[in-house]
């Protein structure tokens, strides 16, 4: 284990995410201080086909690694000699993308002399928490994102087990492909969201609870519910409820996250309840969740949307439990576009 004693130098991680469509490069001080955190976004260039394409991401990620790098660097006012570590997802992710992120941080650990960190995208999600407040354990992390819906024990620092995930679509991948289903462009869960807020009333649809006992999810079905309304008033020469829809579909969603987050974290006696991914910066599920932890008095932390959505602070964040654990890693490091959070945990301490 790497533990810090007596009075040190702080640790300084230049960390850089490219895992999907954001181009992110983040200076992070002692895994909480961000000191710069600057993001290339590719939406605009994303929604003229409707979704991310890998091919182009990567093409847009070698466009701008440089430039992001250099900025990120002179607006925390820092020299390369002063890094402690360059840190990187590693996955999982797109593998063309990552491996412009690896390839450039392998590149400048090699030039500046200074150990390589490879960090877990969701350990980042994760870890983002902690740039708002400090994580006690153990914790319960409900992971919403594009690709990824989950819940996550932590019975202590850097250590992960997944209880539950989804079994079909991931949250984001639903409100996806409803959005486009109600004729929004992609991104479609904001629309989905501010509509939801508009309606007057919900259309009627079904919340999927699975086993009893279960902490898996299931969006597929709800989504072909969605799909089924849209298509019965459009085949009776009615104009669909969009608005009512978008309630409906938001409702039944938050619903299960909500409901199975908080019995997770009462029967592992969790101390804190955690949101994390691009979904937490959902409205909806951010006031829901906010009401029942304080209902039930539950220990909530939210990151601000900034951190919610992919960025290099929150890898920054987690690449320094991974440092102060176990160190640098070897720079034959390899993306891994399935890269396993379990695996990546910390070694047992």
């Amino acid at each position: 284990m790497k533990t810090d004693t007596g009075a040190r130098e702080p640790v300084l991680i230049l960390a850089i995410e490219t895992s999907c469509d954001e181009t992110s490069v983040a200076v992070v001080k002692d895994g909480c201080e961000v000191l710069s955190n600057i993001i290339s976004s590719q939406i605009e260039t994303h929604r003229a086909f409707g979704g991310v394409v890998p091919e182009v991401a990567s093409r847009k990620h070698v466009e701008v690694i440089t430039l992001v790098i250099e900025e990120a660097l002179s607006t925390a006012g820092v020299r390369p000699q002063e890094l402690t570590a360059v840190a990187v997802t590693q996955g999982p992710g797109l593998v063309g993308a990552l491996l412009v992120g690896v390839v450039a941080a392998k590149s400048l650990a090699l030039a500046w002399g200074k150990p390589l960190i490879g960090t877990h995208h969701i350990a980042g999600h994760i870890y983002a928490n902690r740039l708002v407040k400090e994580l006690k354990y153990p914790g319960m992390t409900l992971v919403v994102s594009g690709g990824h819906t989950e819940l996550v024990h932590m019975e202590r620092e850097g250590r992960f087990r997944i209880i539950g995930r989804t079994r079909d679509d991931a949250v984001g991948e639903a409100y996806d492909k409803v959005a486009r289903a109600l004729g929004f462009p992609y991104p479609g869960g904001p629309h989905v969201d501010k509509l939801a807020h508009e309606a007057e009333a919900a259309f009627a649809l079904p919340r999927v609870w699975l086993e009893p006992g279960s902490y898996d999810f299931s969006f597929s079905g709800l989504k072909s519910a969605v799909l089924n309304a849209v298509n019965q008033s459009k085949m009776k020469g009615l104009v669909p409820d969009v608005a009512g829809i978008a309630r409906g579909f938001q409702e039944s969603v938050v619903e299960v996250l909500v409901e199975k987050a908080i019995r997770a974290v009462r029967e592992y006696h969790a101390e804190q309840l955690l949101l994390c991914g691009g979904v937490a910066a959902n409205k909806g599920l951010r006031e829901a969740l906010t009401r029942r932890c304080g209902a039930e008095g539950i220990e909530l932390i939210i990151p601000p949307p900034v951190y919610c959505t992919d960025n290099a602070a929150m890898i920054g964040a987690a690449a320094y439990v991974k440092w102060r654990h176990e160190g640098g890693i070897p720079l034959d490091m390899v993306a891994d576009p399935g890269y396993s959070l379990e695996k990546w945990s910390v070694s047992a301490y």
